[in-house]
């Protein structure tokens, strides 16, 4: 029994270790501070977009878990019922995205940049990496179509922001048309036990089973339930699948399951040759945004 309950609290301290280390927001005073993993895994020294030069207004909602989420609306500068929700990726905030939402802007689009939680402005601990973050974004799409009815929403994420845009489509938000994915893993468990070799020489037995038993308690949400590939099959608005081929992050190999594993009624790839985790906008930005806004535009009605 004494050594049972040796076992139990070994496993827990290490689950509870690296919990904390690859989800907890390491300041929670300091609305930049990211999760200490973060540092390791993210590009070092990259400098956020410049603000796209649009009107702009804060917007802030509720989570269903009490937890006070913030985003940037823009505006066009016609009148416009097109909408994108773009979610930035692991270790960054809404401001990471600028980029992006700068193009959708030029093309007529609102764009919403939510701050995920744990993340920029948001409230909140720790990530979920993604479970929890597509209720949000589900709730962000809900109020967008409470202040225009008539939207048409797509949702465009990178990395992490791609899997909680796969896991969102799932819960079949209000007024949402379409969805892109750009690099996004088939499940943070699986894209954990890849980084936990390589930064740790660690197995996935038994740390990874501790993980996911700890950040059910510590989080609300398993790792292994931040799992796209069993969030695609139940998708039912069309979807473009992007990755580098070049990523190692995420494995490309990973698109290639969540494409094959897909329910989308029309579904794209675009692979981007040589391009690195989430860089397949920087390596090819002409056709990178062609093959985008080409794919929503077949999904639109005006």
């Amino acid at each position: 029994m004494v050594f049972l309950l040796l076992l139990a609290g070994a496993g827990y301290w290490i689950g509870s270790g690296f919990v904390d280390y690859a989800l907890l927001r390491s300041d929670q005073e300091d609305p930049t501070a990211i999760p200490e993993a973060a540092v390791e895994i993210v590009e070092r020294g990259l400098d956020s977009p410049d603000k796209p030069y649009a009107e702009n207004e804060q917007w802030t909602i509720m989570s269903q878990d009490g937890i006070k989420l913030v985003a940037t609306h823009f505006s066009p500068e016609k009148p416009s019922k097109r909408w994108v929700i773009l979610v930035h990726g692991y270790g960054r905030n809404q401001s990471f995205v600028w980029d992006y939402a700068a193009e959708y802007i030029r093309q007529g689009y609102h764009v919403l940049t939510p701050d995920l939680r744990a993340a920029g402005l948001s409230e909140g601990k720790y990530l979920t990496m993604g479970v929890k973050e597509s209720d949000d974004i589900t709730l962000w799409a809900k109020e967008i179509a409470r202040k225009d009815e008539n939207a048409q929403i797509v949702l465009h994420g990178i990395s992490m922001g791609a899997a909680t845009v796969m896991m969102t489509t799932a819960k079949h938000p209000q007024n949402v048309v379409a969805a892109v994915e750009d690099c996004g893993y088939t499940s943070a468990y699986d894209m954990f036990t890849v980084q936990l070799d390589k930064l740790f020489g660690l197995p996935e037995f038994p740390v990874m089973n501790c993980v996911d038993i700890v950040s059910r308690a510590k989080t609300g949400a398993a790792i292994s339930n931040a799992a796209p590939l069993r969030s695609v099959v139940h998708t039912e608005v069309p979807m473009l699948f992007i990755h580098g081929d070049a990523d190692k992050l995420v494995p490309f190999d990973m698109m290639e399951k969540l494409y094959a594993a897909s329910a989308a009624p029309v579904k794209e790839k675009f692979i981007v040759a040589g391009a690195g985790h989430a860089d397949a906008k920087n390596t090819d930005p002409q056709e990178y945004f062609q093959r985008v806004f080409a794919f929503l535009e077949n999904h639109m009605t005006s």
